[in-house]
Parts: C-alpha cells; structure tokens; sequence
C-alpha cells in the first residue's frame, strides 16, 4: 500500500510539472497604430461666366484630381510633363494656367467649363503732393 501510495504522489507531482509549463496569463498583444497619412486634399468651387460650378478636388499625395460637374464625377490623373496643373484621362483634360481654369472634353476639343480669375485691383486713390 504504501508503495503505491509513493507511486500515486509521484505520478501526480510528474503530472503536475509537465502540465503546468505555460503561464496562467496569455501574453499581452501590443499592436502599434502607424500613423495614418492623412491625404493632402484641397478643394475649391469655382464658378464661370453663366453661373455654372464646378468642384475642383486636388489629391496631392496621389497626384489626381476628382471634378464635380452637373451631377457627374470625373477623375483625372496629374500630368507631369505639361507646364502648370494639368490634368488627364482618355477623355478630359483639366487645366488651371495662372488662375484660368479650363476642363474640356479631348477627342471634340469641346470646352465643358471655364472659368477665368478676375485681375481687378482696387485702383489707387492717393495722389502725391509736392
């Protein structure tokens, strides 16, 4: 009896050590948030000679351009090669040259807006005296 007994406490210190090897806590998960880029996005409204808007959307960190225009989205892509901001698919072309902002249709060459940047400046009013 008590060499069983000597047998059963064995056993169960045996069992006990090569079942209990792992921590009785999981391990803690850190999960580091890479900031999130926010995108460089600049939106402007500009409106042409017969009260017509258009919504101009520049993305510079994807260097594209998304117009809102009589309830349709266009997307074009920013075209490095051509002087100023100008912009391209197969279909449009979006070009703002020193504040005239033009958006055609290519393969008609049918302007769908324009719009030109008033140059008014206040006159000056002062006169010298000598």
């Amino acid at each position: 009896m008590k060499k069983l007994l000597h047998l059963l406490i064995l056993g169960s210190i045996a069992f006990t050590l090569t079942a209990c090897r792992h921590s009785s806590k999981d391990p803690e998960i850190i999960t580091s948030n890479a900031p999130v880029e926010a995108d460089d996005i600049i939106k402007d409204v500009f409106t042409d000679n017969y009260g017509e808007q258009m919504e101009v959307a520049l993305n510079n960190s994807n260097n594209t351009i998304t117009i809102h225009l009589d309830g349709k989205t266009y997307e074009l892509k920013k075209n490095e090669d051509l002087p100023h901001y100008t912009a391209s698919n197969t279909e449009y072309l979006y070009s703002n040259i020193k504040g005239n902002i033009t958006f055609l249709k290519k393969n008609v060459d049918m302007v769908l807006f324009h719009h030109k940047k008033d140059n008014k400046q206040p006159a000056s009013t002062k006169m010298a005296s000598y």
